[in-house]
């Protein structure tokens, strides 16, 4: 099955379909990981995208029904060089072709990956189609430049939650309630904050402060999400009037969420971050944590006006912010993911952070 990856600067790739057969839409993103492709399929924050891989590798494993992040897969097409003819773990249910032609995801094979990744380095994250079908490059690039982009987009409502539920893994030792906020949360931030001792009740992200409020939590996370945060406004309306009555902590969009809710500002990266091997340096001990990464966008720290608000937290590939915090407002962010483990445990420690905050704030 012939397939075509084509940017919307004309460059094209030739390879061969896997997956769902048919033509996906979004902005094409390298991830550096060297597994977890089973994570990075089903997390939403991933909407929006077509993600390659640039280990040379992929689906050696297989796919089983414990490594998801979510309840289905949500990015938009799967780029990788060889999709593995073998799995082999004892784990596994099923290769990774079949379950991506399942959930209705395209994917393509054999292209020069490398190169892909070069040129998305130089000229940045852009929107490209994916197609196994249409093979006509004009027809193609008509299509492409009639999708909708990713700046600007509000994608938090379709990855969103339709209802609140609860997350408690250990019921007798949740000491604290915690509201979530979801913007396309992952379930293993769920399972960290259970470890940490929490109740979690989560809540679609268009659930306003007042009834946060109402039902008195301990503390709320903010958490990740795809695409633009300026265009989520309501979660940065509910954030801004949370801050200062609850013990806050945002996770990647939560975090962006909270910079612009203090009045900041956030920009579009050239080519994002989108990897397991991200160096973060704290600011305050001066330890660097190898963290999981996944987003376009960045907080500008100066644009904030609180004076208050320091950075804590710093990208070492290229010296963004990774890190926010207000002690006097009782609130905390990081743009990396905590609760996934390529160091393996470098940033457990925050969930642990967010715990000590609410125990000092009750």
């Amino acid at each position: 099955m012939k397939a075509i990856l084509l940017l919307e600067d004309g460059t094209v790739f030739q390879g061969k379909g896997f997956g769902r057969q048919g033509e996906a839409f979004g902005e094409v993103v390298f991830n550096t990981s060297i597994t977890g492709y089973q994570e990075i399929i089903t997390d939403p924050s991933y909407k929006g995208q077509i993600v390659a891989m640039t280990y040379p590798l992929i689906g050696n494993y297989g796919v089983n029904d414990e490594d998801v992040e979510s309840a289905r897969p949500w990015l938009e097409g799967l780029v990788v060089k060889e999709l593995s003819a073998v799995r082999s773990n004892w784990r596994s249910t099923m290769d990774l072709g079949e379950y991506l032609k399942i959930n209705n995801i395209v994917g393509i094979q054999g292209i020069d990956t490398r190169a892909l990744t070069r040129h998305i380095r130089l000229q940045g994250a852009m929107q490209a189609v994916l197609s196994t079908g249409e093979q006509d490059e004009k027809k193609l690039l008509e299509k492409l430049k009639a999708a909708p982009r990713l700046a600007g987009a509000d994608l938090v409502k379709e990855v969103s939650c339709r209802a609140p539920y609860e997350w408690i893994e250990n019921p007798k030792k949740a000491r604290f309630k915690v509201v979530a906020l979801d913007c396309g949360i992952k379930f293993n931030i769920l399972r960290h904050l259970a470890a940490a001792g929490c109740k979690v009740k989560i809540v679609p992200a268009y659930t306003g402060a007042e009834e946060i409020l109402k039902s008195k939590p301990d503390g709320v996370l903010l958490s990740n999400g795809p695409g633009d945060p300026a265009a989520v406004t309501y979660v940065v309306e509910t954030a801004r009037q949370l801050i200062g009555k609850v013990p806050i902590f945002g996770i990647c969009l939560g975090h962006q969420m909270l910079g612009l809710a203090l009045g900041g500002k956030t920009y579009k990266l050239k080519f994002g971050h989108h990897g397991a091997n991200h160096p973060v340096k704290d600011l305050k001990t001066g330890k660097v944590a190898i963290t999981s990464q996944n987003h376009g966008f960045c907080v500008d720290i100066k644009s904030i006006p609180n004076k208050n608000t320091v950075m804590t937290h710093l990208n070492l590939y290229d010296n963004t912010a990774e890190g926010l915090e207000n002690k006097r407002l009782k609130l905390f962010s990081v743009q990396y993911h905590p609760e996934a483990g390529p160091g393996p445990h470098d940033a457990g420690y925050l969930f642990n952070k967010f715990t000590q905050l609410m125990e000092k704030h009750a």
